[in-house]
């Protein structure tokens, strides 16, 4: 399996490569798209003023459209056994983490992306703070997993689906 460690604040650059499984996007790339979404800014407000990434869901969202997949912000409202798994490309969670310098926490929080998706008939946290892709498992297992992940209230979860796809195919139709 094809997978991106951390560096520096490149998440949302790995999470874009561990979900199409290649180097598929690279870092003048992203600053294209962040160049375009504010061409005008002297700085832009899509990624890092010292271009070490932190790139925005702007981005992202661009970035999955340039190979034709929609990026559709999911709504904790809704239940998550609602999910059409079968027309998922993959999940994206973008939540806090608490960054370390030298093996200490650091007491400042910062956003992280990370993508998830299907290998194999598993699903698979390709999260760039990993070491290698950790196994979820099942359908089930990965509900329980987004559960435990959406606790937290400031977690935020995407969904990853193929644009010749309705928009509303992520969602089971009769509950079913």
């Amino acid at each position: 399996m094809y997978h991106e460690r951390q560096r520096l604040q490149f998440c949302a650059l790995h999470v874009l490569n561990n979900m199409f499984q290649a180097e598929v996007f690279s870092k003048p790339e992203l600053d294209n798209i962040c160049h375009s979404l504010n061409p005008n800014a002297r700085l832009n407000p899509h990624k890092s003023v010292f271009g070490l990434g932190n790139y925005d869901v702007n981005v992202l969202t661009m970035a999955f459209q340039l190979k034709d997949y929609q990026f559709i912000w999911f709504d904790k409202r809704k239940d998550l056994n609602s999910l059409n798994l079968v027309n998922i490309h993959g999940i994206v969670i973008n939540k806090f983490y608490k960054p370390k310098c030298l093996g200490l926490q650091i007491p400042i929080k910062r956003r992280h992306w990370l993508a998830i998706r299907k290998v194999e008939e598993k699903y698979y946290n390709f999260d760039s703070k990993l070491d290698a892709p950790e196994c979820i498992g099942n359908d089930d297992d990965l509900i329980k997993f987004l559960k435990s992940e959406l606790a937290v209230t400031t977690t935020e979860l995407f969904l990853v689906l193929s644009s010749s796809l309705p928009e509303d195919s992520w969602i089971k139709v009769d509950g079913g």
